[in-house]
């Protein structure tokens, strides 16, 4: 399978926000715990991202106490 083009819309939602609230916890937080900077913690909540790093996804799970199909999950397409 080729890698997705730039302009296509993911199917992947990144949870980060509810995870945050559900915690209680800020996202300056979430930066200090896991050493990214707050900007790119945004761009992946508001899934603007385009990769992750495996070890920052293992960062974000263990602060976050949660497995990465928490944090991630897909979501359905739009019918045509």
């Amino acid at each position: 399978m080729p890698p997705a083009e730039p302009d296509e819309a993911s199917d992947v939602h990144c949870r980060l926000d509810e995870l945050l609230q559900a915690r209680g916890m800020t996202l300056a937080r979430l930066s200090e715990l896991v050493g990214v900077s707050v900007v790119n913690l945004s761009v992946l909540k508001n899934d603007r991202a385009r990769a992750i790093r495996f070890s920052t996804l293992q960062a974000i799970c263990e602060a976050l106490d949660c497995e990465i199909g928490e944090l991630l999950v897909r979501r359905p397409r739009p019918a045509t």
